[in-house]
């Protein structure tokens, strides 16, 4: 499924994998996050971390015709407080998704897909 945006000039359409790019940096800058998880990781008993190339499958967008709705998949670090790292993550998609895409995200769901304990190498 594509988003697609009219402008005076045209139509734009943006692919879901570009979403989920924008959504999976935006989302694994945030303090307290190690990585992007599989939406069906627990499902699956699949718990290795997302690499850039595969945040499409630890993103789920759903199109609306005032904006949309998109579930993001992660892995926290141990001892972080997962409420404040979530409305950060939040806050963090919401606000790259209008600056760079310029598509408005009515929700951002957040699911806590494992919890890894960093240790200091």
């Amino acid at each position: 499924m594509t988003v697609k945006i009219n402008t005076k000039d045209g139509q734009i359409e943006l692919s879901d994998d570009v979403i989920a790019t924008v959504v999976g940096g935006s989302a694994t800058e945030i303090f307290g996050v190690v990585g992007m998880a599989s939406k069906s990781a627990i499902k699956d008993n699949f718990q290795a971390l997302l690499r850039k190339e595969n945040y499409s499958k630890g993103v789920v967008v759903k199109s609306m015709e005032d904006g949309i709705t998109v579930d993001v998949y992660t892995v926290m670090s141990y001892g972080v407080k997962i409420s404040e790292v979530s409305k950060n993550i939040q806050e963090r998609v919401k606000f790259n998704l209008e600056n760079q895409l310029g598509i408005h995200a009515n929700v951002v769901n957040v699911y806590i897909q494992n919890i890894k304990v960093v240790g200091e190498d």
